[in-house]
């Protein structure tokens, strides 16, 4: 009987890990790909270089291929110090995620004047050598969120010393329009669209949010309970 519930367990706890290094599989291979045609991905943030779309999916690739990993090859040898090591990594992203949360919610109001101080500043690199990247996702955000700068146009002007934006920046898009100070530009910033569509967004996100919490506890419910199954049994062999 205690056999047969150690084998529901560990096949339940492959399986559910098995989907989980596939899928950090295949954010991995997303990020590689994105930092191979780096251009409309790159990081708006002087202050974080690294902070490109890219490098996050790598990283967050790469940690959940290691987790499903551990959790798949302690599930399939029944090794316990592999399914406590599997236990415990779920447990520091669980509590990290939360203390993140934690300080986001309170220090709301400061991040946001961070950010969009950041962002402002970022701005001034975009015609500037080496920065392609940097531009390309302007142009990329501006034209489909039709936007313009972080709070408003001005902020170009500001960034490039004169009336002038980028050519994204009008309603009536052509080469060379974000120079005629004559052109409708779009009204709103960049960061404000940002907001709005988080809070359209946040019923989805939150549910999102939920479900990640879901596969966590499971995952961490499902390896403990083989551990200590795998406990009983030893202690059971060896009596």
């Amino acid at each position: 009987m205690a056999r047969g519930c150690i084998c529901c367990v560990k096949y339940m706890l492959f399986l559910f890990n098995l989907l989980f290094w596939l899928g950090g599989c295949g954010l991995l291979g997303v990020g590689v790909w994105l930092s191979v045609s780096q251009g409309s991905f790159a990081t708006l943030s002087p202050s974080f270089p690294s902070l490109s779309a890219a490098n996050l999916i790598i990283t967050l690739g790469t940690v959940v291929m290691v987790t499903g990993f551990l959790g798949c090859l302690g599930a399939i040898k029944e090794n316990k110090c592999l399914l406590l090591s599997f236990f415990i990594v779920l447990l520091t992203i669980l509590l990290a995620e939360l203390i993140l949360l934690i300080l986001f919610f309170v220090y709301t109001d400061k991040v946001g004047e961070n950010a969009r101080r950041d962002l402002k500043e970022g701005l001034v690199l975009y015609n500037t050598e080496n920065n392609a990247g940097l531009k390309d996702a302007w142009n990329t955000i501006q034209g489909e969120w039709r936007c313009c700068g972080v709070t408003n146009h001005n902020d170009w002007y500001s960034a490039l010393h004169g009336n002038v934006v980028p050519d994204r920046c009008c309603q009536q898009f052509y080469q060379g329009c974000g120079r005629n100070s004559s052109n409708v530009f779009w009204t709103r910033g960049c960061y404000e669209k940002v907001e709005e569509w988080l809070d359209d967004n946040k019923h989805l996100l939150g549910t999102i949010a939920m479900c990640v919490l879901v596969i966590q506890l499971l995952g961490m419910a499902f390896s403990m309970t083989l551990y200590q199954q795998i406990h009983r049994a030893g202690k059971k062999y060896e009596a």
